[in-house]
């Protein structure tokens, strides 16, 4: 069974298929009927009107129309387009069983628990007859497809056939048809209008089903006695043909299959079970868990069953429809009925080639599932699902192509699946050992290869290649070399379409296609909603494919699109320019005439043939929304404003391609204040202020228009705003106007006639118009504000400007291949022609006329008489000459091509330069790019603490440039400020940046220091080991008159100051405050090795010698310390940076990258205490301060 579509709901008593949509309608036991769509599996609408299960179902063949009839004893027919019940029928007095329209009258016919079966005009809504004869329930009744018979079935255990010929005769005349229903009236269960003509007995329960056959004279009847019974009749007697037995439970429905040869039948056993009707013998079992079936339905036109069970109801086929074929250049090899045959593409022509055999079971999906085709050996391989997977080899031989009459015997042998992979060489899948056999043309094994994956699928690659299916993923393996070249994760895939060229794959699986290279690299991906059916390559590398409706292209980049919608599925076998050529599920060939031109014209623009497109835009009618927004998407609005008449969509794509022509026209015909005020944002951005000016006016947005005045320097205009607002009596538009226009009187005015008279006063005070200032404090009289003193006051007047902004210049540059196309669609190619030498753009861009160019572009200004006429090489992309200097060229048309003014290539900036130069970090801050700086420093002196670098970096960008004041209205030009500049030097050498910086803490200098000799850098390495040593010392100076409880430690940072590699002088101080700390202790031994210490330096100051002799006699006396130090100075230490104590040779430390500070190696990662810039035991190049260290 193959599913295609399941719900899960309530119990589903009754289905029925749309004739032609892909609908079905499953009536519930809960009251509700629902309209699904198999193919999207979505549920379209529901319909509660019944109370109670509604048991039967069935759609009109030709009309909008179903009918329902359940345990409330009404009939309802339904318009599924309207959404509701057109009317109900009343008459039956029981639950309705079942409910169908006949094919070609307006008849309903119903079956009821009331032992009735009626028969219904739903076109006057009246009843016609009613069938009386069952003695118990009747559980179905339907009409027969072609003759006037309807067959009943009733728990009376008997099965009716019911002659309705004189209904027809009846219906075919309406004088009668009144007289008859007169007649019918009088007598609740008269009328002769049905009779019985047979009455079938045999079942030893109730009947729970009857069915006609198709075309046959023959009813298929399932029962409670678990029994399918197949009964036969002629003219005057109907009789009991066979008894299939095999269903444990009550046989709930049973049909002929229209297609096939079989009965199907379903049961409360939970089964549906599939019978030869030839046979009579039981083909093939489908079981559910837990579900009892109710209801089996067939498509009345394709292949699709449908069965209602306990919980639901799925939709599924009994066998695969799609030929196996098999593309092999202009011929197509695919097997239909039996035989192989050959189609060729170019002429058309079908032909029969040679027999195969018929599979040996009768069991279901048993015909070929897949085809491979050697053209040079001209050998094909069919492979079956026969014994769980196998394969057939025949050789075609040269001559048979026509006859098809020769039976050859096949080689056969048993795999998964099989193809060709060279010319007489095939593999096949062994899936039990997950190996491959390549077998020769004998069957005869070559060659085993044991896959790299769990394949259970195998698909031609290329000569030698495999592309081996897994369950999440496809590898191309090479049965040579026993390589992978390729893997790709995918879903579970179908089929393997192949490029002509071989150099792309497509790889369908049931709702994605993806698309690889050769080697599975993946390009892109594509989800359907909608089953993937086939697909094909077209010469232009564009992958076409079906789904169940469509044919769709998908291009290289993933964009696809709908060429046309089919009828039913098609296999598509070949894409030739406009025709696709494809099989049906019947095995005919069919050529699918469709138009390329979309596909076609997207391609060209993904490939950037603009000639191409071009030429398409101007021959074929390619419009609607969606190319307009694929151009939009794509970046091409210039393009789709060429296809566009709708003024709206024309404003959008002007605005976005940036043509304010079009948009200003646009706008006048829409006139609406948001676009207005879109056309004016976008006139801004492009400097059009003529065209903002218009915009703003034509809203009336006086504020953004007297602001456009002030800052293009309109006095004028802004003169007469101010007008505007007085009129209108906007006082804070006058005010504004005032302000921006600088007229001190008039906003005195403005405040006095507005009541301000204190701002009024004020403002005329500070700006120094002292008569109109004392007559307002005449009338302030004693309110008159005071000014605050001793502030200066900044007076709010705009400059002046110099010169009125217009628009703004507007370089000449190329016309672009659409701008200049499109133009001259729909002229005649002459006209073309005549135009192309002046295809100016000069009309467009509103460029000024020589006399009033303002930018001085004189070059493109030609005197009288130079005008020259086209080169006819103007179309050729020539090289030019390098004439020499004194040839005067002469000067050419300002209308030519070669006129269009080239923009000067922007030079590089200087602070580029100095970065691209130097690796050190002062000039690149100097030049703005913090950043590297940062990291420059990072690298050299392991800093990771930026902030009191901060401000040295803005001090050397600040310092390195110069700031010039240009106009008014321009911004300030920064110029860089170089080293060693002489005025001899060339203007293309640039030097280094000048570093001009406050000097601040030494150590945060030092990183930023810029020297020119190697020399100069030994002495700043020298000064930052002198500063490191004050800083450490001085810190522990610090940190000494801190801890002024702590005796002790007091001594101990006094005593470590002294091993300080400080100057002379300084080093006294430190040995005078050691001594005398220490001697105040009652350390005396210490005290005398600092005095000893001090006089050993020669003091230059006699009190300093004087004390320490006396310290020196005072200690000789008694030579102990009254407390133990941390100190001893016979044995070389350093003092750790950040805990200040010593560590004593042959200790372990780590150090400051930068300073060489050292510290106790818990302190590793750390910031250093003494610079504060670097980390601690961090990896450093070392410091870099001067060009000369990088030569």
């Amino acid at each position: 069974m193959l599913t295609k579509f399941e719900t899960k709901s309530n119990r589903v008593k009754g289905l029925s298929f749309h004739t032609k949509r892909p609908w079905i309608l499953a009536s519930l036991h809960s009251g509700v009927i629902q309209l699904w769509d198999y193919r999207m599996g979505t549920l379209i609408d529901r319909f509660d009107e019944h109370d109670g299960p509604v048991r039967g179902v069935h759609f009109h063949k030709s009309q909008p129309l179903f009918v329902s009839g359940g345990d409330d004893y009404k009939i309802k027919v339904w318009n599924y387009k309207l959404h509701r019940c057109l009317f109900t029928l009343f008459g039956h007095l029981d639950y309705i069983r079942t409910v169908q329209f006949h094919h070609e009258y307006p008849w309903i016919v119903s079956a009821s628990d009331d032992q009735t079966i009626r028969i219904w005009n739903w076109q006057s809504r009246t009843l016609m007859s009613v069938l009386t004869g069952h003695n118990h329930y009747v559980m179905c009744a339907s009409f027969h497809p072609k003759e006037d018979l309807v067959v009943s079935a009733s728990l009376d255990q008997t099965v009716r056939v019911w002659d309705i010929g004189a209904l027809r005769k009846k219906t075919s005349s309406p004088a009668d048809d009144i007289l008859r229903l007169s007649q019918m009236n009088t007598d609740f269960f008269g009328g002769v209008d049905a009779v019985v003509k047979y009455v079938l007995e045999g079942h030893d329960r109730g009947v729970n089903w009857a069915s006609f056959h198709p075309t046959l004279p023959l009813i298929v009847s399932g029962a409670d006695d678990r029994q399918v019974k197949l009964w036969r009749m002629n003219d005057t007697k109907a009789w009991e043909v066979d008894t299939l037995r095999g269903h444990m439970n009550n046989v709930s429905c049973v049909f002929f299959h229209a297609r096939q040869d079989v009965i199907v039948s379903n049961s409360e056993d939970k089964s549906i079970r599939v019978w030869d009707a030839t046979k009579r013998t039981g083909i093939q079992t489908f079981r559910r868990e837990h579900d009892r079936f109710w209801i089996l339905t067939a498509h009345p036109e394709m292949n699709l069953l449908a069965a209602g069970h306990d919980s639901g109801m799925i939709v599924f086929k009994l066998e695969r429809e799609r030929p196996a074929f098999s593309v092999s250049g202009d011929c197509l090899y695919y097997v239909k009925d039996r035989f192989l045959r050959l189609y060729e593409f170019s002429t058309q022509k079908d032909a029969q080639v040679i027999p195969i055999r018929r599979p040996g079971s009768a069991a279901l999906n048993q015909g070929p599932r897949t085809l491979s085709y050697s053209p040079t050996e001209n050998a094909v391989l069919i492979c079956s699902d026969v014994d769980g997977g196998s394969y057939e080899l025949y050789i075609v031989p040269r001559d048979s192509i026509g006859r098809g009459d020769t039976v050859q015997d096949a080689k056969r042998g048993v795999g998964g699946s099989a193809v060709f992979v060279a010319r007489n060489r095939f593999a096949v899948l062994e899936k039990s050992s997950n190996q491959v056999l390549v077998k020769n043309l004998k069957n005869e094994i070559v060659k085993k290869s044991v896959l790299p994956v769990a394949a259970d699928a195998i698909f031609y690659a290329g000569t030698g290649n495999l592309l081996c299916r897994a369950e999440d993923r496809v590898v191309v393996f090479d049965l040579q070399q026993r390589l992978v070249l390729g893997e790709l994760q995918t879903s579970f895939i179908r089929y393997v379409v192949w490029s002509n060229d071989m150099e792309n794959v497509a790889l369908l699986s049931k709702h994605t296609i993806i698309i690889a290279s050769k080697k599975l690299e993946h390009r892109c991906t594509l989800h359907e909603t909608i089953r993937v059916k086939s697909g094909a390559w077209d010469d232009n590398g564009v992958f076409i494919y079906t789904t169940l409706n469509h044919i769709k292209y998908c291009l290289p980049n993933g964009d696809n699109g709908i060429i046309r919608t089919l009828d039913v599925p098609v296999y598509i076998t070949k894409v030739s320019q406009n025709t696709v050529y494809c099989l049906d599920r019947d095995g005919k060939n069919l050529a699918v005439a469709i138009d390329a031109t979309e596909y076609v014209f997207k391609l060209s623009l993904l490939k950037k043939r603009f000639d191409q497109v071009m030429s398409m835009i101007r021959s074929s009618e390619l419009c609607g929304q969606a190319m307009i927004a694929y151009l939009q998407q794509k970046g091409f609005p210039e393009v789709a404003l060429h296809f566009v008449k709708d003024e709206r969509t024309r404003f959008n794509l002007a605005l976005e391609s940036g043509n304010i022509q079009i948009a200003v026209a646009s706008a006048k015909e829409i006139d609406k204040k948001d676009h207005w005020y879109r056309l004016g944002v976008e006139a801004l951005r492009q400097g059009n202020a003529g065209i903002v000016e218009y915009a703003y006016q034509r809203t009336k947005n006086f504020e953004r228009l007297s602001f456009l005045y002030l800052v293009t320097g309109n006095i004028d205009k802004l003169s007469k705003m101010l007008k505007i607002a007085e009129v209108k009596n906007d006082v804070m538009g006058q005010f504004h106007n005032a302000l921006y226009l600088g007229d001190i009187r008039e906003r005195v005015k403005i405040l006095e006639n507005a009541g301000h008279l204190p701002l009024a006063y004020i403002t005329a005070a500070v700006h120094g118009l002292h008569d109109i200032a004392e007559r307002l404090a005449a009338d302030l009289g004693d309110n008159v504000p005071s000014l605050p003193e001793g502030k200066s006051h900044s007076l709010l007047i705009p400059p002046s400007p110099i010169m009125c902004g217009g628009d703004w210049p507007l370089l000449r540059v190329m016309k672009g291949i659409f701008e200049g196309g499109l133009d001259n669609v729909g002229r005649n190619a002459q006209e073309e022609d005549e135009e192309a030498a002046d295809a100016d753009w000069g009309e467009d861009l509103d460029i000024v006329d020589g006399e009033n160019m303002q930018n001085g572009d004189i070059g493109m200004v030609l005197e009288d008489g130079e005008v020259h006429e086209e080169n006819e090489e103007g179309g050729w992309d020539l090289e030019d000459l390098e004439l020499p200097p004194e040839l005067d060229t002469p000067k050419t048309s300002s209308h030519a091509r070669s006129s269009v003014f080239i923009a000067p290539t922007p030079g590089m900036p200087v602070n580029l330069i100095w970065t691209q130069r130097s690796s050190l970090a002062a000039e690149h801050a100097a030049a703005g790019n913090f950043d590297t700086a940062m990291r420059l420093l990072s690298r050299q002196l392991g800093i990771r603490n930026f902030a009191p670098l901060k401000p040295l970096f803005f001090d050397l960008h600040m310092g390195s440039h110069t700031y010039l004041r240009a106009l008014s209205s321009s911004p300030v030009i920064s110029v860089a400020v170089e080293r060693g500049w002489s005025e001899s030097s060339s203007p293309n050498v640039r030097g280094p940046p000048a570093l001009v910086f406050k000097f601040s803490h030494i150590l945060h200098t030092i990183p930023l220091i810029v020297v020119e000799s190697r020399r100069e850098v030994d002495e700043v390495k020298e000064l930052i080991i002198i500063v490191k040593e004050y800083a450490l010392g001085l810190q522990m100076e610090v940190k000494r008159r801190e801890v002024k409880d702590d005796p002790v430690r007091q001594q101990e940072l006094a005593a470590y100051f002294t091993h300080c590699n400080l100057q002379l002088p300084h080093l006294r101080l430190a040995l005078l405050n050691a001594m005398t700390v220490c001697y105040k202790a009652r350390n005396l031994n210490t005290a005398a090795n600092f005095a000893r210490r001090l006089l050993e330096t020669n003091p230059t100051n006699e009190n300093h010698a004087k004390t320490a002799r006396q310290v020196l006699q005072a200690a000789e006396r008694n030579m102990t310390d009254a407390s133990p130090l941390n100190y001893d100075f016979r044995n070389p230490f350093v003092v750790c940076g950040a805990t200040y104590i010593p560590i004593y040779r042959g200790q372990k430390d780590v150090s400051c990258p930068f300073c060489s500070s050292r510290f106790v190696p818990s302190q590793e990662g750390q910031l250093c205490t003494v610079c504060d810039l670097a980390v601690i035991g961090s990896d450093a190049s070392g410091l870099l301060c001067s060009p000369s260290q990088i030569r």
